[in-house]
């Protein structure tokens, strides 16, 4: 059997009632499971993953998008996540006897029938994009949705699919095919987010803009001049967590096999400690592949242990996996989940 993982994020932590909606589109859609729906009032977005086959994947792709555009208003919503639109982005991602290619055929699919069904503009990013410039999700994102409406009168910026023209309600669409990404954020002991910003920006891989010895940031040719970052494959920002009185470096990790999890873990506990902050543990949004967690085992056990339980084990209390929520590997590992 072919699977096929889809994680949308939608603009929305909030509401219960938008959540029910789209546990309901996935769960009546057939050839598809439903794995994990996590929201986050504070981003004040939700991360949804699924998986299932090719038909069952695109199918619930669309219903789950018509179910949550049905519900959410971008004229009032307000987060701490850069955001596009209610659909921000939908990636496609091969995990078991399928190709990046079957899963990019899948968004372009995808693409075609949510710009018609939506009346939303929609971007194709990562292995999917057919412009250099639109494989980083952040080079799409730039101006976030409330510079979309003057954006789409770009047309650099015309969409992949469906007109630019500029949908208050809904904003624009990204999707694609990508490695799995891991959506991981380490916790940093202080209120004041300057620290989890410095953090960020040191060890991202786009790093930090360049700047003269008055601060200003320099630019050459017209492009922000940039110190790069320590980590490859890794984005990052810092932001708050009011409900936890921390802030957090909150990454992603777009491929674990270059950048794993205990990796950027230690990295950021060494520029905590030189900027005088301590870290308090992390978390993973969404779900998380077996080797990933097996990764970090092996590292926290030097290489000694070879027992999958006791491997898990190590890298939940290393990496601090319970700190803000239980961390359940029956119910956090993608491999387990399906």
């Amino acid at each position: 059997m072919k699977i096929i993982e889809c994680v949308p994020n939608f603009s929305e932590g909030r509401n219960n009632e938008t959540f029910e909606k789209i546990k309901d589109a996935i769960n009546s859609t057939k050839d598809v499971k439903l794995l994990s729906l996590e929201p986050d009032a504070d981003y004040n977005r939700v991360v949804v993953t699924f998986a299932g086959n090719e038909s069952g994947i695109l199918n619930g792709a669309v219903n789950v998008c018509k179910a949550a555009a049905s519900c959410i208003d971008m004229t009032k919503h307000k987060g701490e996540h850069p955001r596009l639109g209610a659909i921000d982005v939908v990636p496609f991602v091969p995990v078991a006897n399928t190709s990046t290619e079957e899963c990019v055929k899948i968004s372009e699919d995808f693409g075609k029938i949510i710009s018609r069904e939506l009346n939303v503009p929609v971007y194709l990013y990562e292995d999917a994009a057919r412009k250099p410039e639109r494989k980083i999700l952040a080079n799409i994102r730039q101006g976030e949705y409330e510079g979309l409406e003057e954006k789409l009168k770009d047309p650099n910026w015309y969409p992949d699919f469906g007109e630019p023209v500029f949908n208050p309600k809904l904003g624009a669409i990204v999707t694609g095919s990508r490695f799995f990404l891991i959506a991981y954020n380490v916790n940093i002991d202080s209120t004041d987010v300057k620290y989890a910003k410095a953090i960020a920006e040191v060890l991202r891989e786009s790093g930090a803009p360049k700047r003269d010895e008055n601060g200003k940031v320099i630019k050459i040719n017209g492009q922000t001049a940039r110190i790069p970052g320590r980590l490859k494959t890794v984005q990052g920002m810092g932001v708050t967590l009011e409900k936890f009185n921390i802030t957090q470096v909150s990454m992603n990790l777009k491929n674990y096999s270059v950048t794993p999890l205990h990796a950027a873990y230690e990295e950021v506990k060494k520029e905590a400690a030189r900027l005088g902050v301590k870290v308090k543990g992390s978390e993973i949004v969404g779900l998380v592949p077996l080797e990933a967690m097996l990764q970090a085992g092996r590292f926290y056990t030097n290489g000694k242990e070879a027992d999958e339980k006791k491997l898990v084990d190590a890298a939940v209390e290393n990496l601090g996996l319970n700190s803000l929520h239980k961390f359940n590997p029956e119910e956090k590992i993608i491999e387990y989940m399906i």
